[in-house]
């Protein structure tokens, strides 16, 4: 049976849909793998958000690994301060280990920590679902590793809010969702799965209209995220999220994509290529919702 690792901080209700939607897809068949591992940065009693995360994976009889990045974060600092206050007037003689942590910065220390926490667990893909970390180079040579990132293969990257004001600044035509192979350049590896749509034609050129003659600085100080155009791209957009991720995951269990030992996606016969493209079935799955929500 297909594996897969599920990171993610469980920081809101869109974490909590997300493993619904591919746990209730695993169990109707559709996606024929299983969630072998749940890793989430925060711990019991960090948020009220992700306890309710918790709940649920908890709920659905998953194992569970928590390890809280604050927590370690702020005891490494300590530490750090610590030996180096006395290396430095000479009150202790460091050991190899302390010279090593000191050399390190923290994150990378709690990337090998969270490894050592999920040892025991084997993943043929991990997919990271709302995990709100910068994975490193270490983390990602060891696993293959997927992501999601909200616009076209190519496009702007950042948050899903500095790519709308990108597309609004260029003048974009479309956009797109993305599954992609992480990377420690972030939202910069290699396409896995795609999907494109157009920001022309009905419903947006109206939108488009209102702002011709204003520069992005305006758009800000003005409407802001509440400019229709601006909301309107999201909307768009999140409609395709959810179907892309499932679609990944499917095409992943029935052997469609691969992810080879030197992070090459290949096809189901071996053969590299730039990204599946997924775009007919993502819109027509997006459809139905896009009607439905009158945008």
């Amino acid at each position: 049976m297909y594996q897969f690792g599920w990171f993610s901080t469980g920081r809101d209700k869109a974490a909590r849909d997300l493993l619904k939607a591919a746990h209730d897809s695993i169990k109707r068949g559709e996606i024929k793998a299983e969630i072998a591992f749940v890793f989430c940065n925060r711990e019991p009693g960090e948020s009220a958000e992700t306890d309710l995360f918790l709940k649920l994976v908890e709920g659905y009889h998953i194992p569970f690994v928590c390890f809280s990045y604050q927590k370690f974060k702020d005891e490494f600092k300590r530490l750090r301060n610590y030996y180096l206050e006395r290396s430095e007037s000479h009150q202790i003689p460091l050991s190899r280990g302390v010279k090593s942590m000191l050399k390190h910065p923290w994150r990378q220390e709690y990337d090998r920590r969270v490894m050592a926490n999920v040892e025991g667990f084997h993943a043929d893909l991990c997919v990271l679902a709302g995990y709100m970390l910068i994975v490193g180079k270490e983390m990602c040579s060891r696993y293959n590793m997927i992501n999601l990132h909200p616009a076209a293969p190519g496009g702007p990257t950042g948050t899903w809010q500095d790519v709308i004001w990108q597309l609004i600044d260029n003048k974009a035509k479309e956009t797109g969702v993305i599954m992609h192979l992480v990377t420690p350049e972030l939202d910069k590896g290699p396409a896995v799965t795609y999907c494109t749509f157009p920001i022309r034609g009905e419903p947006f050129d109206r939108h488009w209209q209102k702002i011709k003659d204003k520069i992005l600085t305006e758009i800000k100080t003005g409407e802001g995220e509440n400019s229709p155009l601006f909301k309107l791209i999201r909307k768009h957009g999140l409609a395709r999220e959810f179907p892309l991720i499932i679609s990944t995951l499917k095409a992943f269990s029935q052997g469609k994509i691969k992810i080879t030992a030197d992070k090459k996606v290949v096809d189901f016969k071996g053969r590299p290529i730039k990204g599946y493209n997924l775009t007919d079935e993502i819109n027509e799955l997006a459809r139905g919702a896009i009607l439905e929500e009158g945008y």
